[in-house]
């Protein structure tokens, strides 16, 4: 078969064996795979991945020297079956699976070590216990959206927001996209979305963003900025002190304040803010800039050294969470999202190529200005996104 090997920062199309499937396996052919942030930033830096991957205690990671075919988002159609796989998965089934499969003894991440070669490919082996049927004729297309949209979700579940609150995105790359997309999905019911890219900003509007900023014009704390929410201490100093001036005239204040806080609603307002950008400096400048009580999740990876000032977090009283991946259940749902649509994730597909245009497809990435997801369809002549 013909896949796309990446090898000390080069993309070439070259011949592999065709996949065989171990027990348990299915053999897919690729219908689409999304290019993913990662997989721009494992091209080029591959060895510094690796050494993440070291630290939290997988080993088999793809390194500059090592031939790796990437490629995670996937969807496809099962080719072949292999011993004791459920009878639903037969031959032209249309699928979406998890990016991990057992090779070598262990689980291997697909796409993102030399051990478990990933979907830039006209095949992939797959796990069937982690597939799944495209359910009502989702096309292809938008199925392979799932594991991006997986990421959203996952983060999104973890930031715990409610409808009333206000998120706010920060970078609308597909990340911040695919987070948007979510928020919408879940009635939320004001969403501020940031970059400075007037593309993304565009994208992030058609991915239902209620608010959408330049930051290099406008704060986007400030525009989320409403009634209840403090931006700093005076303010909250304030708050506290008139809260109690008035409480303190009733009798039993002290019930009045405690049934109060038992419902949330002693305290300030928070937004909710989603990290989806991934460069050193970005988390301590959103805790230096955002209003008091802020929950920042973050979603986008950083692969450098960065800092914080405790200082600032702890006088803020920030909440501070990193989210990663998704699970099982979050992936199913996700798909199942797309199908019912109930989340609509078509405005991030903005280029399809070939294998033999995937380069040309990872340089044009780099541009925020004219994609957000591009697609790799192996029957696909397309050279140019």
């Amino acid at each position: 078969m013909k896949a796309v090997s990446c090898v000390r920062g080069a993309l070439s199309v070259i011949e592999l064996p065709d996949p065989v499937p171990d027990r348990g396996q299915l053999v897919v052919n690729v219908a689409g795979c999304g290019i993913c942030g990662s997989d721009l930033h494992a091209k080029d830096h591959a060895d510094e991945l690796a050494d993440v991957f070291n630290e939290v205690g997988y080993r088999d990671g793809m390194r500059a020297d090592t031939p790796t075919v990437m490629g995670h988002e996937f969807s496809g159609e099962v080719a072949e079956r292999g011993r004791k796989v459920a009878k639903e998965f037969k031959p032209g089934t249309p699928v979406v699976s998890l990016p991990m499969v057992r090779r070598h003894g262990s689980p291997q991440m697909t796409g993102l070590s030399p051990l478990a070669p990933g979907a830039y490919a006209e095949q992939v082996v797959v796990e069937a216990a982690m597939t799944f049927t495209v359910p009502n004729g989702l096309s292809l297309d938008i199925a392979a959206l799932t594991e991006p949209m997986a990421v959203a979700l996952h983060a999104v579940r973890r930031s715990e927001i409610k409808k009333r609150d206000t998120a706010i995105v920060i970078g609308c790359g597909p990340v911040g996209l695919a987070v948007i997309c979510q928020l919408k999905a879940m009635g939320v019911g004001t969403i501020v979305a940031s970059d400075f890219s007037s593309g993304r900003r565009a994208l992030a509007t058609q991915c239902g963003a209620d608010v959408v900023v330049d930051p290099a014009v406008d704060s986007p704390y400030d525009k989320a900025a409403g009634k209840g929410v403090v931006t700093d201490f005076s303010g909250l100093a304030e708050l506290g002190l008139g809260a109690m001036e008035k409480l303190r005239k009733l009798p039993g204040w002290s019930h009045v304040y405690r049934a109060v806080d038992a419902l949330g609603a002693a305290g300030p307002k928070r937004p909710v803010i989603f990290e989806c950008v991934g460069v050193p400096g970005m988390i301590d400048g959103i805790v230096a800039a955002a209003p008091l009580n802020s929950r920042v999740v973050v979603v986008g990876v950083c692969m450098g050294s960065d800092q914080l000032r405790p200082a600032i977090a702890l006088g803020k009283e920030v909440d501070l969470r990193f989210v990663f991946c998704y699970t099982p259940l979050e992936f199913r749902d996700t798909l199942y999202m797309l199908a019912d649509g109930k989340v609509d994730g078509s405005p991030l597909i903005t280029g399809k190529v070939g294998l033999d245009g995937v380069a040309a497809a990872f340089a044009a990435l780099r541009d925020p200005e004219t994609h957000a997801k591009i697609l790799v369809d192996p029957q696909s002549v397309v050279t140019a996104p």
